[in-house]
């Protein structure tokens, strides 16, 4: 068969091992901060964070609830109160990917998954400066009175039959068509 139309990285597993498996990765990330695993395994956790990260930053009752379907409780109370303030400065790319090498038994391409911030205890919440904000710019706006009035005439509807007007104006199209 053609291989059109797949997406993401199968890992030699099912559904619920692959699942597990990034689940488990992002656990390990919110945990120690970075990660040394795989390259494809690395790209296929940094979108997936990036979403429980984007959750984490909501931080209501629900966020929470849907975090703890990835993540174990103490893991996702992490993410929540510790990890996610310090990264309101961002509204994505959260994660940095570098090459670690090559594994010595397989030769498999290692990648670190980090934060790109630092999230250390002495780290504070990075926010962004404020945009200045420009004045609105004042159009010449005429008043409806001084436009002239346009008759607007549904194409030739000043040539048809009474009841062909009739029929046009309930339909909204000309005659029985």
């Amino acid at each position: 068969m053609h291989r059109h139309g797949y997406q993401g990285r199968k890992f030699g597993r099912e559904r619920g091992p692959r699942k597990a498996l990034i689940d488990g990765l992002a656990e390990s990330l919110v945990r120690d901060g970075s990660i040394t695993t795989t390259r494809p395994k690395a790209k296929e956790l940094i979108p997936h964070f990036e979403k429980l990260i984007t959750r984490a930053k909501k931080g209501d009752l629900a966020s929470r609830r849907i975090l703890l379907k990835d993540l174990t409780v103490s893991s996702s109370h992490k993410l929540v109160d510790e990890i996610a303030p310090k990264l309101t400065g961002r509204t994505s790319g959260h994660l940095k990917l570098e090459r670690a090498g090559f594994r010595r038994g397989d030769t498999a391409e290692l990648a670190k998954v980090s934060f790109v911030d630092k999230l250390g205890a002495d780290a504070k919440p990075v926010v962004k400066p404020a945009t200045k904000a420009t004045k609105p710019v004042k159009k010449d706006v005429e008043s409806a009175k001084d436009k002239p009035e346009v008759k607007a005439t549904g194409g030739r509807s000043d040539k048809l039959h009474s009841t062909q007007k009739q029929a046009a104006k309930r339909t909204g199209v000309r005659g029985n068509r």
